[in-house]
């Protein structure tokens, strides 16, 4: 056998024997979903995300993997995915305001790089906050098929123009905003959040915080007394499309508002009514 064979045979024999150090495995690609989160400066947030498969007809949680929360450019904490692929992390800012965080994925032997990106809200808890809800500010009405209390979300629909105007205005000098969407059993909480916060941003609302709650009409009112509990007593108003967000606000002695105008025998007791959106600067 010549030298040349020799050395072939002899590579072959390498490969066989040892494949891996010489042909890495090919790794998977994947998403990251991320959840809003609320704090106040110089108390913790709990950012949470979630890293799915991005393979063809297959959506499926990753766990065990390692996650790194970016913020400001900076690797501030680092957390390993759960069997249902949600991972946690605790951060504590500094500064308020409200900002773009980053979930990225560490270092993995099983899956490419992705990000995810959602908003961390740093506000004062003196600071005034209006809980507006989604359904409330789309052109269209609610299909009969929904659930009054939610919306069964789609990117094509076309949000109330002076819905944008009004509550720029309402949150330029003054309130804080968070945005109540209600996910319907079955639906990806994770995904439905960034889907609305690309909605938003593409329309030009203003940024908020995003509250994903199930479909349930007591998740709202359960919500509400999490704030209080919390220290977040500026959560008294509620500018909402359905009955069962409004009466959330009621029962608890804060002030609602309805916008549109529903029809007749749709309002609770004590509720504001707004024709439109530029009735409801005047009612506040």
């Amino acid at each position: 056998m010549s030298q040349t064979r020799r050395a072939c045979f002899a590579f072959f024999l390498l490969i066989v024997a040892s494949p891996g150090p010489l042909f890495a495995a090919e790794k998977s690609s994947a998403a990251i979903l991320v959840r809003d989160a609320l704090t106040a400066p110089g108390q913790p947030a709990t950012v949470e995300a979630k890293l799915i498969s991005k393979r063809l007809m297959l959506i499926a949680a990753l766990g065990g993997e390692p996650l790194e929360l970016v913020v400001d450019g900076k690797v501030v904490a680092t957390a390993l995915t759960g069997g249902d692929g949600r991972a946690f992390f605790t951060y504590t800012p500094k500064a308020q305001g409200l900002a773009p965080v980053h979930v990225r994925v560490g270092n993995s032997l099983r899956i490419d790089q992705a990000e995810g990106q959602a908003n961390l809200a740093v506000w004062e808890k003196r600071q005034a906050i209006l809980v507006v809800e989604l359904s409330s500010l789309i052109e269209e009405p609610l299909p009969s098929r929904v659930p009054p209390i939610g919306i069964a979300f789609e990117s094509e629909r076309k949000p109330i123009a002076e819905a944008v105007y009004e509550l720029g205005k309402l949150t330029q000098f003054y309130y804080k905003v968070v945005y109540v969407m209600h996910v319907p059993v079955g639906i990806d909480g994770f995904q439905r959040s960034a889907e609305v916060r690309d909605w938003l941003r593409r329309h030009k609302f203003p940024i908020g915080y995003i509250l994903a709650l199930p479909a349930d009409t007591n998740a709202l009112g359960v919500r509400i007394d999490e704030f209080h509990a919390a220290g977040w007593r500026t959560v008294k108003v509620g500018v909402g499309r359905s009955k069962a967000f409004v009466e959330s606000f009621i029962q608890r002695r804060l002030d609602a508002i309805m916008v549109p105008e529903p029809s007749k025998g749709e309002v609770p007791r004590k509720a504001k009514v707004a024709k439109d959106w530029k009735e409801v600067r005047r009612k506040l």
